[in-house]
């Protein structure tokens, strides 16, 4: 979409009265023909015009009269009049008018004999304005003066001669501005416009000093006027400098301002070194370098050197610096070299003492712009650099190390343009180095550069900022020099684009990469005249790789690819295409990819579709897009089952780069193919992106026909027109089936998904084409049948909110006659209908309500029909009938204006009753219906064109105060302090006197199933005494009805009317005209009156304070947001400040928690955080934020503890205050203004969990987790260690330099309580914390050594808390150690902690220490592995020192922890395929860790080892870990192959079931490796012998632990499945049979353990496979197949968890070739069908990924029965199925028992009998619960199910019949007859029961409507059939 630059307003010219019939009258002239008269004609009618644009030609004709004007023929007055005219109009016109334009280009066209008048006249105009303005003019008369010197030289030379006047004008402004400024607290709009207006009167200024250079240096030099100049500069100086030191300014004003000091020092001082000095001074806040300046400037000056001043001024200075003084070509001296190099030592100094994000946004940017300015001083022509400047500013320098330091600590800032700023400055660091080092011009040879690109390669890829920087060096030195250094590059950033994150940032650099290495390809082949192959080596480079990964990797990590990665490669190399397309059909299409990827064909498409987007592929108009791609491959794809090839398929047909691309008939006819089994998907990913494909193919038929049409009116050519027409034709066809199909599926029944999918659709084509039923091309109306539009209707009663919304849209679109709303009687049932259910005891139904409500608002005829229902129930209601020629317009005000009123008669008379009794209410009219009905019905409506403003007026008042009286009602309940129980413990009178009365009425019991079991009501009260002592309340006759209510209802009732009550006083406040009068005493009408909104404002403040219920304060907080956004928008004065009243006084009530306060002290502080968030997020962003400042200086305050405060009155500000910060840490609105007080907040989060009392305690750690999350990002996965959610030390304390000094402080502290000597256990309170912050933290490897805040000194701290006696913090300590060591510290550190071990054992070792430091090295180690990538270097001596302490894994250490920890350590360094020691090393601490093993407890059992004591678990662990990587993982590396079976049988008959579930993990992991490496090759591995597999076969019969069995049971599978296995127990050897009954009994009674069930049915189905495989008739005759049938056919059912149910459908689809669709039917004909009934259970299941496990027997089905062939979507597979299963009854010779066992799915298996049909009815009455549970299952559609069965169970009758002669068995016909039986009384009794539903039960018992019709839709289907088969 193409968005227009905005154009400017033309507005007339606007003068009072007076003056402008003076200026006529001086412009009267009597005839006349010379010239001027002439001018003064035009001029006159041009003031006489009021049309503007008219105006502008006037005055353009008198411009071009005037420069045609020749001295002779002037008339002096009449000449001076004329000028006069123009510029008297020109100062009079407002900013940006054209005209103001068009006469400055008149005045400036003047003659030149012409022009001294023609200034001086313009000079009398704006003197006059100048001089006679009042404060109101003054931005007006500022704009005037920026557009004198606004290319207008005229304007200019006016400018400068009237400059001290200006300049005294402008001073005087700024001084007004800064006046006025102090008095606008609170009032944001007023101080944006102030704001707005201080800005252009600093920026005109500048703008006047900057044109006036010469007048201004002139008039300093003269005697007469020089002080006076002196004097107005001196102010406007002094002016600048208050805006800059006053922190209320905002930051643009500020920054302006800074330039403008600089702009007024250079402007008195020339451009010499003095300037330079002068600002050097400034800068640093020195007084010294001032002297060279005049003594005024001086004095001025030292003002902004005060020591107190705020970091801000240096930064705005130096902003100033660069923009205002020249930095091009060679520099005046030495002073102005000091200044260049003093600018970044300045702002880096800032960058740790600034806290807000907009400022650091600053600090970057002007960074950027020095490292320009430094950039263009090294590039001026003919100079040479200074030395010193070239060598500070090079590579290596000590001014580049702290620039490139700055660059690490914010490449990773939240702001996008920190980052992008920090991109630039590195770029230009490296630009600043190439040319101070012009000689290294080869990057190779260029030592500074190797080592950048190195460390930087080095970084994890997590890092964001590596990505820009590489970037920057693949501009410098081009991607070979990247690509020489790590050729894996491509592959490593393509696997890098599965992370969302990530996948931006990736595709950037790849793009670069790859567009560069092209280039110098391309160039390098054509210098040495080889032009042929280095395309191939780049498609080598790029290409294959990419293809690879599209085929095999998992399709969520492509997504991004094609997103990101696909098109910008196609767009650089277009012709890269053929060679995807080629590459990819070559690939066998069997070859699918691991599962879950997308194989070749959906590879194919991905590329296509990137490539037909880009408009690389040709356009389809010749045969399918050129030929690339055969049709039958495309359908295939459509249907795949991967969602993401079917959206690339569909991508690929949709898609085209131009709209207008006519459609073919094979486009249409896929578009056919793929919408059915489409329209129905669960996921809302694949829903978005199916309707915005088919956006774009609508759009381009709408584009295309519109062309089309176009064509015929002007084409000659016949033929043309007729294929033409035929196309059009063609179109109407698609477009009308397309239309009929959607609304087709809309029964009810259907699914949610494919509701909304096709109402979306539905949507689309109504926006799109319309439903017109006239001559139009498509006339889509026609197909909309009145059955279609009741559907549509139907579905708002959805119980989903989108499909409601929807259903709504689509049905104002559909043609009136369809949707039949006009008819009086159907408007009245649906009126009633809405009605009724507005009433509901069920939450959904009013919402229902709401949107029926709004569909009948648009009827001319609705007054009558609420006339109507108001004489039905009895109601005084008047109307005043609608004129009979009303607009739209009007008869939507009308409706809604009766709507409300008569839902607001209602509600009032429903609260009269309510505040009787609350109990009736709660169970007959809970109140929120009616509210919510009144304010969706008032948000469709245009308050601000409303004629019935007397009644609205009126109206809105009573809907305030009957909101009041509906909260009152409730209130007592919801501010209870136990609103679920309502068990009464306030002791406040006002809320226990109207509890009480509630509880009057419940009376509850003793016995918890008051609040289970329904309670019916007696509202005559005996006296108390007599009803307390029954235990059952007789229920009550009120007017012949009873009714029930449970405490549920009445919470309900009570917080959804208070959350109505919100929403409605909210709507009213936000939406309705306000009434106030302004500043100039003019009153503005409106709706609702100030005192309204201050009313409700207090109302909200009161729930917010005082309710305890979350439900009701939460939404509350909604309400009251929207009156906080209005009262800062509004006009009026008073409202405009009520937010900053309201805060300090709830501030006030905070700190004083005064005990007769009515706050609410709950432990979350119930609503007060909400109330304080949302008077806060009202302030716009753009302020200062002075009541955030100020709100939270206060709060951190209250928040931190201190000494005199530990009393009870003092605990309670405190935690409130820590609760009201978590909520504003954790408001988004809020966002990066918030930053500033981070630390603070963290101290004192930090500091509270040293409180004695729970309640701050409990505080502090919620703050705590909130500013974890706020610092360091939501969490990104499951892992708690993720490096996602981490940041280097040195942004953490850039970020937060306050929290150095106090986490140094807090940990020194708490390491000194851990010293475990004593054996005493003592636990610092927030020691814990510390590590947990600690360990988010890592080293940058770019961290200097110097960096102030380095974290060298934290390090004794935290391996001094290693040492504590309690385990977690030991193993904290260590977590948190691993940041703080440099990856080149690693083998150092590791050492060290080593040498700290006692080399042998005695009397004073202590264990703890030995522990913590073990643990220290183990983590160090860890992390050296994942970051390294390479072995430790040599000489580190580690090997040396673990071997001189090898006794602490032996015996000799009496204790197991340590001796486990020293068994992790020597795991980490020996366990792995690649060591980190060299091979001598590793080799001998295997053999010593060997025989520590072979000497174990493990190896070696004695009795006495059972008791090792605690930690033995962990200790036996740790040793099986050395065992399993030296027998099992790599036993080649351990030299230990002979002891693998001895390992294994010791490990497998291990005492503890851990370890045997350890290792048999290993064995699992190890086969399934294997199985992997050597694909269809099936044999056993040599490491498994005889005994071993012995001991698994003893292990499956005899283990008692389900964990470990299921284990054994899983690595036989494997094994089973590459061949026959021998089952042995003890050496005695089971048969077939024995083993299948033994695990088949073992699989019926494992149900409780999911592994183990699942596992052991997985082995059992193998072996049946195998059995049937091998003996195919043998097998039926045994008895537990019928069983293992059944037992597989339970675990499909839909309660089943999903692990059942996915290993279900593997087993089914395992066994479809050999069991379900063998021609023998080995199971028999049951079982079988049976089996395949379990089967399309789970293809209809409500997991996705059940489905598609399912789905995949298609391609186990062998070849004469399979059709399809690949794997596709789950409705296809489940069509396909049904057409496969009758194809088998045929087959098997069993069409007559299958039609029937097909019958008996077709009728169902929910009830038998009409008894239970009868019982359910009645037992619906009494279960009536409020919150019904739906069908579990909301993807399958029963009713598609059964249509698909009777299409199927049809054809195959019918063609047995044409086939058969003989007719069906004797069994056959008894069962045929019982089946009819059953299907008559089912279609009677679900006939009898829909007949006995109210009117419209589609609304008001939907579930139940839709359960009876589906029923009765079976049981008539069932009957057909059974009549064709008799």
């Amino acid at each position: 979409m193409v968005v227009k630059k905005k154009t400017a307003k033309v507005e007339a010219v606007a003068l009072d009265e007076e003056k402008l019939q003076k200026l006529i009258a001086s412009l009267s002239v009597d005839g006349g023909e010379d010239g001027v008269k002439q001018i003064a004609q035009t001029l006159q009618s041009c003031l006489e015009l009021t049309e503007p644009v008219q105006q502008i030609q006037l005055v353009k004709k008198a411009g071009s009269q005037l420069e045609a004007l020749s001295e002779e023929q002037s008339d002096g007055a009449l000449l001076e009049a004329c000028l006069h005219t123009l510029a008297l109009v020109y100062t009079s016109l407002q900013a940006k008018n054209p005209l103001r334009r068009a006469i400055a280009s008149a005045l400036g066209s003047v003659p030149a004999w012409l022009q001294e008048q023609t200034v001086n006249c313009l000079c009398t105009c704006l003197s006059d304005c100048l001089s006679s303005a009042d404060s109101d003019k003054y931005p007006h008369i500022v704009d005037t003066i920026a557009a004198c010197l606004d290319g207008f030289p005229v304007g200019e030379r006016c400018i400068n001669k009237l400059l001290p006047e200006v300049l005294q004008f402008l001073h005087k402004g700024l001084n007004e501005y800064l006046h006025q400024n102090s008095g606008l607290a609170g009032r944001h709009i007023a101080q944006a416009q102030l704001m707005h207006s201080c800005l252009a009167a600093v920026k005109t200024s500048m703008l006047v000093v900057q044109r006036s250079q010469e007048a201004i240096s002139a008039a300093l030099q003269a005697e007469v006027d020089q002080c006076k100049v002196e004097d107005t500069l001196s102010s406007l100086l002094s002016c600048y400098i208050h805006i800059l030191t006053d922190e209320e300014f905002i930051q643009s004003v500020q920054s302006t301002a800074g330039m403008a000091v600089v702009l007024l020092i250079r402007s008195v001082m020339g451009s010499g070194d003095e300037v330079a000095s002068v600002v050097c001074s400034l800068l640093c806040g020195s007084v010294q370098g001032l002297d060279p300046a005049p003594q005024w400037l001086q004095q001025r000056c030292a003002g902004l050197c005060a020591s107190g001043r705020p970091p801000g001024v240096s930064l705005y200075l130096c902003h100033g610096v660069l923009a205002m003084l020249s930095w091009k070509g060679t520099l005046p001296g030495p002073q102005w070299e000091q200044l260049l190099l003093l600018v970044p030592n300045t702002l880096l100094d800032l960058d740790v003492s600034i806290k807000e994000s907009s400022t650091a946004m600053v600090v970057a940017r002007v960074l950027t712009l020095w490292s320009g300015a430094a950039l263009d001083c090294l590039q001026g022509e003919g100079h040479a650099c200074p030395p010193h400047l070239r060598e500070s500013l090079c590579g290596g320098s000590e001014l580049q190390r702290h620039l490139l330091e700055h660059i690490y600590s914010h490449w990773e800032h939240p702001l996008d343009g920190v980052r992008h700023q920090t991109r630039s400055l590195f770029h230009n660091l490296l630009l600043l180095h190439q040319h101070t080092n012009p000689s290294a011009s080869d990057p190779t040879k260029d030592s500074y550069i190797t080592e950048l690109t190195q460390s930087l390669l080095g970084l994890e890829w997590h890092m964001r900022g590596k990505y820009g920087s590489l970037g920057c060096l693949v501009d410098l030195c081009g991607a070979e020099y990247l690509l020489n250094i790590q050729p894996q590059l491509p592959s490593c950033l393509l696997g890098l684009m599965g992370d969302q994150t990530l996948a931006p940032y990736a595709s950037d650099l790849l793009e670069r990469l790859f567009v560069s290495h092209k280039a110098q390809l391309a160039s390098e082949a054509g210098a040495a005249g080889k032009m042929e192959d280095w395309m191939e080596r780049w498609h080598q480079t790029w290409v294959t790789p990419l293809l690879q990964v599209l085929c095999r990797a998992r399709l969520d990590q492509t997504t991004y690819i094609l997103d990101y990665f696909l098109p910008k490669l196609l767009r650089c190399s277009p012709s890269s295409l053929a060679h995807m397309v080629q590459a990819l059909q070559d690939t066998p299409p069997c070859s699918t990819g691991p599962s879950g990827s997308r194989g070749a064909l959906g590879a194919l498409m991905t590329c296509l579709r990137a490539a037909r987007a880009q408009g690389v592929v040709p356009s389809s108009e010749e045969g399918l897009w050129g030929g690339l791609v055969p049709l039958p491959l495309l359908q295939q794809a459509l249907i795949n089952k991967h969602d993401q090839v079917r959206m690339d398929a569909l991508g690929l047909v949709c898609e085209s780069h131009r709209s207008t691309e006519v459609l073919t008939s094979q486009e249409m006819g896929l578009i056919r193919h793929f919408l059915p089994p489409n329209l129905n998907s669960q996921s809302p990913g694949v829903r978005q992106q199916t309707v915005s494909l088919l956006k774009k193919l609508l759009c381009r038929v709408k584009d295309s026909t519109q062309l089309l049409q176009k064509r015929l009116s002007q084409e000659r050519d016949q033929e043309q027109r007729d294929r033409d027409k035929h196309t059009l034709h063609l179109y109407k066809e698609f477009l009308r089936w397309l239309c009929s199909r959607l609304l087709e599926v809309l029964l009810p029944g259907a699914s949610f998904s494919k509701c909304l999918m096709s109402l979306h659709l539905l949507c689309l084509l109504g926006q799109l084409f319309t439903f017109s039923t006239g001559p139009d091309v498509f006339a889509l109306g026609e197909v909309v049948t009145s059955v279609h539009a009741q559907n549509v209707l139907y579905c708002v009663a959805s119980n989903f909110l989108e499909v409601k919304q929807l259903a709504s849209s689509l049905l104002r679109q559909l043609p009136p006659s369809a949707v039949g709303l006009q008819e009086p009687d159907r408007m009245r049932c649906v009126l009633q209908a809405a009605l009724d259910l507005s009433t509901s005891t069920k939450p959904f139904d009013s919402v229902t309500a709401a949107h029926l409500l709004n569909l009948l608002l648009h009827q001319p005829d609705l007054s009558q029909a609420l006339l109507h229902c108001a004489q039905q129930q009895g109601l005084d209601f008047q109307l005043p009938s609608p004129p009979t020629m009303a607009s739209d317009m009007l008869i939507l005000e009308l409706n809604t204006l009766a709507v409300v009123q008569f839902l607001l008669c209602c509600l009032q008379s429903e609260v009269s009753r309510a505040e009787s009794s609350l109990l009736q209410a709660a169970a007959s009219y809970p109140l929120y219906g009616r509210a919510h009905c009144i304010t969706a019905v008032l948000q469709h409506l245009n308050t601000e064109s409303l004629t019935q403003t007397e009644q609205w007026r009126s109206l809105v008042s009573e809907l305030i105060a009957v909101c009041y009286r509906m909260s009152d009602v409730v209130s007592p309940v919801v501010q209870s302090s136990s609103p679920e129980g309502l068990i009464p413990m306030d002791t406040d009178s006002e809320t226990s006197a109207g509890l009480q009365r509630i509880l009057q009425e419940i009376q509850p019991r003793d016995t918890n199933d008051f609040f289970t079991s329904a309670r019916q009501l007696d509202t005559h009260h005996g006296d108390d005494q007599t009803q307390s002592q029954t235990t059952h309340t007789p229920s009550l006759d009120t007017g012949g009805e009873s009714y029930r209510v449970t405490a549920q209802m009445v919470l309900v009732c009570c917080w959804r009317s208070m959350k109505e009550v919100a929403m409605l006083l909210g709507q009213l406040c936000q939406s309705l005209p306000l009434h106030y009068t302004n500043d100039k005493a003019h009153t503005r009408p409106g709706l609702i009156t100030e005192e309204q909104v201050e009313g409700v404002g207090l109302y909200f403040r009161q729930q917010l304070l005082q309710s305890r219920h979350r439900g009701a304060f939460e939404l509350a907080y909604v309400g009251f947001v929207r009156l906080t956004d209005m009262l800062c928008r509004s006009g009026s004065q008073s409202l405009q400040q009520l937010p900053a009243r309201w805060l300090s006084e709830v501030l006030d009530e905070v700190k004083s928690s005064d005990p007769s306060s009515k706050l609410c002290a709950t432990r979350r502080s119930a609503g007060i955080p909400f109330y304080i968030q949302a008077l806060l997020s009202s302030e716009p962003k753009s302020s200062s934020c002075s009541l955030l400042k100020m709100t939270m200086r206060e709060l951190i305050t209250l928040a931190m503890p201190s000494a005199d405060r530990n009393t009870d009155s003092s605990t309670v500000p405190q935690v409130h205050a820590l609760n009201i910060l978590r909520a504003l840490y954790r408001d988004t609105r809020l966002g990066e203004n918030i930053i500033p007080f981070v630390s603070d907040g963290m101290q004192a989060a930090v500091l509270g969990f040293t409180s004695p009392v729970w309640a701050v305690r409990n505080s502090s750690t919620l703050l705590f987790s909130t500013l974890i999350t706020r610092i360091f990002g939501v969490k990104k996965g499951k892992d708690e260690h993720s490096k996602k959610n981490r940041m280097t030390g040195r942004e953490f304390f850039t970020r937060f330099p306050a929290l150095y000094p106090f986490l140094l402080n807090q940990l020194e502290e708490a390491a000194a309580t851990v010293e475990s000597d004593s054996g005493q256990v003592k636990l610092h309170p927030s020691l814990f914390l510390l590590l947990l912050v600690l360990s988010r933290l890592y080293p940058s490897p770019m961290d200097g050594s110097s960096s102030p805040l380095g974290l060298a000194p934290f390090m004794s701290f935290i391996i001094r808390c290693s040492h504590s006696a309690v385990y977690r913090t030991r193993e904290m300590a260590a977590r948190a150690l691993v940041p703080f060591v440099l990856v080149t510290q690693v083998p150092s550190t590791v050492q060290s902690l080593l040498q700290e071990l006692p080399t042998e054992p005695g009397p004073r070792i202590q264990h703890n220490h030995i522990h913590g430091t073990l643990l220290q090295v183990l983590f160090l180690l860890r992390s050296y592995q994942t970051d390294s990538h390479r072995p430790l270097p040599a000489g580190n001596g580690i090997a040396g020192a673990l071997s001189q302490r090898m006794w602490l894994a032996s015996r000799q250490n009496s204790c197991v922890v340590t001796r486990g920890a020293f068994l992790d350590v020597l795991v980490c360094l020996c366990g792995l395929k690649i060591s980190l020691l060299e091979e001598s090393e590793v080799g001998e601490l295997r053999q010593q860790a060997l025989s520590v093993l072979m000497a174990s407890e493990l190896v070696i059992s004695e009795p006495s080892s059972t008791t090792l004591g605690p930690g033995s678990t962990q200790y036996l662990l740790s040793l099986a870990r050395v065992a399993l990587s030296a027998g099992v993982e790599i036993p080649e590396l351990w030299r230990s192959r002979q002891l693998t079976s001895q390992l294994l049988q010791c490990l497998l008959q291990c005492p503890q079931y851990e370890v045997r579930e350890l290792v048999l993990e290993g064995v699992l992991r190890k086969l399934q490796e294997e199985e992997e490496e050597k694909d269809n090759e099936k044999r056993r591995p040599q490491w498994l012998d005889e005994t071993t597999l012995s001991n698994l076969t003893t292990l499956a019969l005899h283990e008692t632990h389900p964990q470990c069995l299921a284990k054994v049971l899983q690595v036989l599978c494997v094994l089973i499945s590459s061949g026959e296995l021998l089952w042995r127990d003890d050496g005695k050897t089971l048969s077939q049979e024995e083993v299948l009954l033994h695990l088949f009994t073992l699989a019926q009674n494992s149900v409780h353990s999911v592994e183990l069930h699942c596992a052991a049915l997985t082995l059992v189905s193998q072996l049946v496979v195998q059995l049937v495989n091998s003996d195919p008739k043998g097998a039926s005759a045994m008895s537990c197949l019928a069983q293992w049938g059944a037992l597989v056919c339970s675990c499909c059912s839909e309660e089943q968890p999903v692990e059942v149910k996915l290993m279900a459908a593997k087993v089914l689809v395992n066994c479809t070739d050999t069991l379900l669709t063998s021609p023998h039917l080995p199971l028999g004909l049951s079982t079988t069908v049976s089996l395949w009934g379990s089967l399309f259970t789970l293809l209809q299941d409500e997991d996705q990924d059940v489905r598609d496990s399912a789905s995949d027997f298609i391609s186990n089905v062998p070849a004469p029965l399979n059709m399809t062939g690949v794997s596709v979507c789950p409705p296809v597979a489940m069509d396909s199925g049904m057409g496969l299963l009758c194809r088998l009854f045929e087959l098997w010779g069993q069409v007559p028992a299958g039609s029937l066992a097909l019958t008996e799915w077709l009728l169902g298996d929910e009830e038998g009998s009409d008894e239970a049909v009868a019982d359910e009815a009645s037992s619906l009455d009494e279960e009536d619960f409020l919150f019904e549970k739906g069908d579990l299952n909301l993807w399958a559609e029963p009713v598609q199910w059964v249509k698909l069965l009777h299409g199927n169970l049809s054809s195959l009758i019918l063609t047995f019949k044409q086939t058969q002669c003989s007719g069906t068995t004797s069994q056959d016909q008894a069962k045929l007859q019982a089946l009819l039986t059953q299907a008559q009384a089912k279609a009677l009794s679900s006939q009898k029961a829909l007949d006995s539903l109210p009117v419209l039960p589609q609304f008001s018992c939907t579930v139940e409507h839709a359960r009876l019709t589906l029923r009765h839709q079976r049981a008539t289907l069932a009957l057909d059939v059974l009549e064709r088969l008799r």
